[in-house]
C-alpha cells in the first residue's frame, strides 16, 4: 500500500471487539488503534465504536520496517501516553495578561535557542537576540569562548547595540563607556566624576549560555538546570543526526499575524494538510504520521513519497514520484521508476544522487526516512529541530515584543557540509508581515505551503477572540503534540520555580 502503513496480517473482529481492545491484543498498547482505523477506514466507516463480528480487518506494520537502509532506531520508537481531552482555553492565544504571565514563567525561565555558533565565527562577532522586553548581545569573546550579556549599559540603560555585526569593544552610544568582549569595564569619560566605582562591580552582566549541535541557547535564570538536563531525551536521539556539521544555507524570518503559540501549532501536526495544503496530498502520508511526546518535548514523522490515504484514487509509482519531483522543482519527466521499485525508494535514492553531486557528501548509507521524510522535534517553548537529511528545516516562533497578537517565525536550512569547505552562514533574509513567503526563493515549494499557513493564522487569531466557545478542541493523537505542549506550558505558568 502507498501510505506510511504496510500490511502484516489480517484480523477477524469478534464479539465485543473495539478498536482499542484489538490494539491492546495485537501491540500491547491500545492507543495503536488509530493505526488500524487508518488502514481500514473503507470498511469500518466513519463510526469508528462500531465494529461488526466477523469483519476482516488489515493489521499494519511500520514503513519504515521495510526501509532500504538500516532506520536509527531511534526513529522506531514510539511514545503515545494518554493526555486527556479537555479543551485549551481560547484566552490563553490572545490575553494580555497571559503574555505578561509567559514573560515571567517561561520567557525569563527556560532555556532557548538564540542563534547558531557559525553566525559569529571571530572575535568579536555578535548577534543582538530579543525576546518578548528582554534584550541579549551573544558575542564570541574569543576564539573559544561565547558569552551573552544583557543589553543594557550599566550607566544609563542604553541599548550597547541594536544590529549584528563585529566589534572590538562594546561602546554605548550615548556617553562612550566601553567593555571589553569578556564584559570587564575599561572606559568612563571623564572618570574623575565616577570616582566611587568599582570597576569590577561594573561588569556587564551575564545571561547563562550553553551550547548544543551547533545552536546557542540562553536562559536568564541564574539558577536554572543544566542545558543537557533541561533537554533530557534530545541529544540521545540526535546522536543520529549531528547538526553542528550542517551550514545554513538559508535563513528566512517573517513577522506571523497570531500568536507564537498559535503559529507554532500549525506546524505541530499533520492534519491540516487535507484542507489547507492539498496540492501535497499525492506523495506525503499525512494521516499517517506518527506522533510522540516525551517529558518536555515531543516528535512528529511525515512520511514523503506515499500518497496521502484521503486519496480515494490508488497512484502508481511513477505518477506518485512525478508528484513529489515538481513540488521539489524538479523537471518530471526526467522521472523513470524502475519496475519493482517503489516511488519512495526511487527518491530517496534521487536524493541521495542530488547530495553527492552539489554538496559531495555522501548518503549512500542514510536511510529513506532520512532522505525524504519530515522528522520534526520539538524542544519547548518554541524550538523545533528537524532530523534527517533531505528535509533540513529548522524553525523557532517567539513573541513580537510585547504583542500578543503577533510572532516573529524564523525558517533555516541546514545542510550538510565537509567540514574543512563548509561555506558561511546565510544572513536573515527578513519578509515583511505583508509579503509573501514565495518572495524567498531559497525556501523552494516551501513559500507556497507557509503562505497557506499564514492565512489560516491570521483567521485563527481573530477567530479565537469572537468564539463563544470557551476553549479549542484537540483530536485525541492526531493533535497529541499540540496537546503536550500546553500540558508542559500550563506547569509553567502554574509553578513559581
Amino acid at each position: 500500500m502507498n501510505t506510511k502503513l504496510a500490511i502484516n496480517k489480517t484480523y477477524i473482529v469478534q464479539s465485543g471487539d473495539t478498536l482499542f481492545s484489538i490494539a491492546q491484543k495485537i501491540y500491547g498498547d491500545s492507543n495503536q488503534w488509530l493505526k488500524i482505523y487508518q488502514v481500514n477506514q473503507s470498511v469500518i466507516g466513519s463510526n469508528s465504536t462500531q465494529l461488526t463480528t466477523g469483519m476482516v480487518l488489515l493489521l499494519p506494520k511500520d514503513l519504515l520496517q521495510s526501509d532500504t537502509r538500516p532506520v536509527p532506531l531511534v526513529l522506531m520508537e514510539e511514545s503515545v501516553p494518554e493526555l486527556g481531552t479537555d479543551d485549551i482555553l481560547c484566552e490563553v492565544f490572545f490575553s494580555k495578561d497571559y503574555h505578561d504571565i509567559e514573560v515571567d514563567k517561561v520567557w525569563k525561565k527556560v532555556w532557548q535557542w538564540a542563534c547558531r555558533e557559525e553566525d559569529i565565527p571571530e572575535v568579536g562577532d555578535h548577534v543582538v537576540y530579543d525576546i518578548v522586553n528582554l534584550s541579549v548581545i551573544i558575542v564570541r569573546s574569543n576564539i573559544n569562548e561565547i558569552k551573552a550579556f544583557y543589553n543594557s549599559c550599566l550607566h544609563r540603560g542604553a541599548q550597547l547595540s541594536i544590529t549584528d555585526g563585529n566589534i572590538p569593544a562594546f561602546r554605548c552610544p550615548f556617553h562612550g563607556w566601553t567593555w571589553k568582549l569578556n564584559g570587564r569595564l575599561t572606559y568612563i569619560p571623564c572618570q574623575w566624576d565616577f570616582e566611587y566605582i568599582d570597576e569590577n562591580a561594573f561588569r556587564l552582566p551575564e545571561v547563562k549560555l550553553a551550547t548544543w549541535q551547533g545552536f546557542v541557547f540562553i536562559n536568564f535564570d541564574p539558577n536554572c538546570e543544566p542545558l543537557e538536563a533541561y533537554l533530557e531525551n534530545i541529544p540521545e536521539h540526535f546522536k543520529n543526526f549531528p547538526l553542528e556539521n550542517r551550514y545554513t544555507a538559508a535563513h528566512v524570518a517573517k513577522v506571523m499575524p497570531a500568536n507564537w503559540k498559535v503559529t507554532l501549532e500549525a506546524f505541530m501536526e499533520a492534519y491540516h494538510s487535507l484542507a489547507t495544503h492539498p496540492q501535497i496530498l499525492k506523495f506525503t502520508g499525512d494521516a499517517n504520521s506518527q506522533y510522540d511526546v516525551y517529558g518536555r518535548h515531543n516528535r512528529m514523522i511525515t512520511h514523503f513519497g506515499v500518497q496521502s490515504p484521503h486519496l480515494r484514487t490508488q497512484l502508481d509509482q511513477q505518477a506518485l514520484a512525478e508528484a513529489l519531483a515538481a513540488f521539489e522543482g524538479a523537471n518530471f519527466a526526467m522521472v523513470k521508476v524502475p519496475q519493482g521499485m517503489t516511488a519512495r525508494a526511487y527518491a530517496a535514492e534521487t536524493a541521495r544522487t542530488r547530495m553527492q553531486e552539489r554538496l559531495g557528501f555522501d548518503c549512500s548509507n542514510v536511510s529513506d526516512t532520512e532522505m525524504l521524510d519530515a522528522i520534526s522535534y520539538f524542544i519547548f517553548p518554541n524550538f523545533m529541530p528537524w532530523a534527517g537529511v533531505g528535509v533540513p528545516l529548522q524553525f523557532r516562533f517567539r513573541p513580537n515584543g510585547n504583542d500578543p497578537d503577533s510572532c516573529i517565525m524564523d525558517v533555516l536550512l541546514l545542510l550538510p557540509s565537509q567540514l574543512e569547505k563548509r561555506p558561511p552562514a546565510a544572513k536573515i533574509h527578513w519578509l515583511t508581515s505583508e509579503e509573501s513567503w514565495t518572495n524567498a526563493p531559497e525556501l523552494g515549494g516551501l513559500g507556497e505551503v507557509f503562505d497557506q499557513d499564514t492565512s489560516n493564522l491570521r483567521r485563527v487569531q481573530k477567530g479565537l477572540k469572537t468564539s463563544v466557545k470557551p476553549g479549542i478542541t484537540l483530536g485525541r493523537y492526531q493533535e497529541s503534540r499540540i496537546r503536550h505542549f500546553h500540558q508542559v506550558w500550563e506547569h509553567y505558568i502554574n509553578n513559581s520555580c
